[in-house]
């Protein structure tokens, strides 16, 4: 799953410590899930599309597997 919240995030000009903070989480989490490294679980994306004003469908991007 791809996501645009690295692009969300510096054009609302906040950090990955300070997104973090708001969410409940550590930096090093937004960075796995800015890097596709891992994916957040549902109450984690919500936090995420409201702590940066948009939704969570806008977030993040469904890729199929292609098996």
């Amino acid at each position: 799953m791809k996501n645009n919240i690295r692009e969300i995030r510096r054009r609302m000009k906040i950090s990955q410590e300070e997104l973090a903070d708001r969410c409940g989480v550590t930096r090093q989490t937004i960075n796995a899930i800015e890097n596709d490294k891992y994916d957040p679980t549902l109450s984690l994306a919500f936090r995420l599309a409201i702590h940066l004003d948009t939704t969570v469908d806008q977030l993040f991007i469904f890729e199929e597997d292609s098996k």
